[in-house]
Parts: structure tokens; C-alpha cells; sequence
């Protein structure tokens, strides 16, 4: 049984009794619940075989009172700190990346299984004894910088990244051509040692081989024994439309390469996005500010604008149009996550010549006396005094 699955399982609850129940009471309950859920008494149930092996193995690890020892010191160890099946919470960790199966932060040493770590707390179960674990690769960052409609639309990029791999002189063992690395004899190619902390051990990483499990007496004159090399390398991979300053994306199996048969580590690419001279963003869309004339925004318009394709469109501005109103225009955005595109928002900058011909003061004059009974600062003092 694996640590995860020794951590995650409530055995009081399967057998349905409580923590300080007596052994006597714990047998009492394992028989009752053996002879109801027994595949020979429930052959119409084909989920009966799985509950009686549930049932059997609460039984087996808290009928023994080592094993049970060690099963409430594990329980009370991590506390309420994990939840089963994955997920996290306030205070809690996730079961993926507690135990070296999550996607994030977990390449080279800084990446070591929790089962490793606190691997003698169950004897180590679901480890086989003498073999040298295997390692996954270490994370890999870079960054990039995008034009603002590479962010909006998806680019394809390339990378060339150096990271270690193995020594291309002595293949990864680290040992000189012609010899080989010996298993350890401290740890007997485990990679680990265990310290015995009274109700448990704690495993930490060999002293003598460091946690490699192999000890090399004549090291490789090119990686000095470690087994390591470093390699450059140029990959090509796609910036998805949408991304904003700062992202960070992974892209998974694109690090550093594993150890000993272990997966690659991931590359994580932190972008950064150039300002545009007219276009900004609002999420998943585009925003853009159009100047009108005072004529365009009273009697309304129609006005052309620029878009991120290079392709401008026209939108219609009602007639009375204020300053600052937006509109609307569907699918110039930049691109979602599911392929489709958000929208374009215009915002209208009604203009103000600085400047004005004879005519046009003459004309404004007929219109300010035209339009003499509308004083759009009606109510404003009655207003602020009310608040």
C-alpha cells in the first residue's frame, strides 16, 4: 500500500467505530461487517467483493497494535492539514503535490516526493527495497516579449534553452569510461537513511551518495562524477492569443531531462507584452478611444475606425452622443481560451477645436442662441447641496 493511500484512508470509519474503540470492539464490528459484505453471501453484488476487501484490510492495520500505532501517529501527524482526493483548502495542502504527483515547483532536489522523504513511517510500503529512484527533471524558466497584437492573437516562438541532461562521456552513471559506479554501502542503493524518531523514522537523503543510491570511485573527467552534463537546445512552442503582461505559461515536459528513467521537468515562459499607440485591453477585449467632432456626436455619425486585423470597420454614432459613451463592436477582440474572440470597445472623445474661422464662431453663436433655454448644469448646485 502506498503512503498516500495509507494517509487517505479513515479505517475507524470503514469498520465503524470510533478511534479509542477497544480490540474487542473492533472485532466484534470487523465479523459483522465481513459476514454481510462476504462475495459467497452477496453474489447479486458485484460491488460486495471490493467492500469486503476494504473492511479486511481496516481490520489487518488496526488489529495489530504496531501497525495501528503507526497509523494514528501518520493521521495525527499531518492533522486536519490534507484532503483526500486532491484539492486544497484553508490550511491544506494538495494530495498531488504532498505526495510528488502535482504539476508545479517539483523538479530536481527541491522536488522530492513526500513518500521519500517520510518514506520509513510505513516501513517503506510501495517502494522496492535497492532500487535507485528515479528523479523528474528540474523546471525551466525563460521570458519573452510580445508585440500587443502577438498577445491578442497567439504566436509561435522558439527557445533556446540550456539545461543538464546526461553526460554525453559516461552516459549519466558518472563513472570513468571503462568502470562503473558500485552501489552504495551505506544505504544499499536505496538513496536514503532512515532515523528512528521513537513512535516513527524519518527518511532523509543518504550522506554517503547523496541520494543517487551509487557511489563512483573513479569519476567521469568531463561531469566530475555527477553524472550531468549541460545541453543547448532550441524548441519551438505557441504563446496562445490572450495572454497579458506578467503570465506565467507552462508547458509541460519541456524542462530540464529526468534522472535514472524520470520525467522531464516542465518550461515555464513569463511574458511580456509591448504597449500599443492606440489600442490598450480590457480582459478579452480590445479597447480603443475614437475622437468625434461636436457636429458627429449632436447630429450623430457614421466613423470609420482601425482594428487589431488591419481591417477598420464602421459604427454608427447616435445622434446626442455624450462624451465618454461606449460602443460596442462583436468579435474584434483578442482571442479566448475556447477560440473565439471578445469584442472591440470603443470609447467616443468628443473633439474641441482650439482654433475656429469666422464663419464657424458665427455659426456656433446662432446655434448658443438657438439653444439658449438649455442649460445642461440645471439642479447641479441643488444637487451637492443635497448630499
Amino acid at each position: 500500500m502506498s503512503t498516500k493511500d495509507y494517509l487517505e484512508k479513515d479505517y475507524y470509519k470503514v469498520l465503524g467505530v470510533s478511534k479509542t474503540a477497544s480490540k474487542d470492539e473492533i472485532k466484534q464490528s470487523y465479523r459483522k461487517l465481513a459476514r454481510e459484505s462476504h462475495p459467497d453471501a452477496n453474489t447479486d453484488d458485484p460491488k460486495a467483493e471490493d467492500r469486503f476487501k476494504e473492511v479486511s484490510e481496516a481490520y489487518n492495520v488496526l488489529s495489530d497494535d504496531k501497525r495501528r500505532k503507526e497509523y494514528d501517529e501518520a493521521r495525527s501527524l499531518f492533522g486536519g492539514a490534507y484532503r483526500p482526493g486532491g484539492g486544497t483548502g484553508p490550511g491544506g495542502f494538495d494530495m498531488g503535490d504532498l505526495f510528488g504527483q502535482g504539476t508545479s515547483g517539483g523538479g530536481g532536489a527541491g522536488g522530492e516526493r513526500l513518500s521519500d522523504i517520510f518514506g520509513g513511517l510505513f516501513g517503506n510500503r510501495g517502494r522496492s527495497g535497492g532500487a535507485t529512484r528515479s528523479r523528474r527533471g528540474a523546471d525551466v524558466e525563460t521570458e519573452t516579449t510580445l508585440t500587443f497584437r502577438e498577445a491578442a492573437d497567439g504566436v509561435t516562438r522558439s527557445f533556446q534553452l540550456t539545461s543538464e541532461e546526461a553526460c554525453p562521456t559516461c552516459k549519466g552513471t558518472g563513472a570513468k569510461l571503462g568502470t562503473a559506479p558500485r552501489m552504495c554501502p551505506k544505504c544499499s542503493g536505496t538513496g536514503h537513511e532512515n532515523t528512528n524518531l521513537g513512535g516513527f523514522s524519518l527518511s532523509e537523503p543518504c550522506s554517503e551518495c547523496k541520494g543517487r543510491g551509487l557511489v563512483v570511485d573513479d569519476p567521469c573527467t568531463t561531469c566530475n562524477g555527477s553524472g550531468r552534463g549541460k545541453s543547448t537546445r532550441t524548441i519551438q512552442t505557441r504563446i496562445p492569443g490572450g495572454v497579458t503582461e506578467g503570465q506565467r505559461i507552462r508547458i509541460k515536459g519541456k524542462g530540464a531531462p529526468g534522472e535514472n528513467g524520470g520525467p522531464a521537468g516542465d518550461l515555464y515562459v513569463v511574458v511580456h507584452v509591448k504597449e500599443h499607440p492606440v489600442f490598450g485591453r480590457s480582459g478579452d477585449n480590445v479597447t480603443i478611444t475614437v475622437p468625434v467632432s461636436f457636429p458627429e456626436a449632436v447630429l450623430g455619425a457614421e466613423v470609420r475606425i482601425p482594428t487589431l486585423n488591419g481591417f477598420p470597420v464602421t459604427v454608427k454614432v447616435p445622434p446626442g452622443t455624450q462624451n465618454g459613451h461606449k460602443l460596442r463592436v462583436r468579435g474584434k477582440g483578442a482571442t479566448r481560451k475556447d477560440g473565439t474572440a471578445g469584442d472591440m470597445l470603443v470609447t467616443i472623445e468628443v473633439a474641441v477645436p482650439r482654433t475656429l474661422g469666422e464663419d464657424a464662431r458665427e455659426a456656433l453663436e446662432k446655434f448658443r442662441a438657438a439653444t439658449s433655454d438649455y442649460d445642461p448644469r440645471d439642479g447641479l448646485e441643488a444637487r451637492a447641496k443635497g448630499a
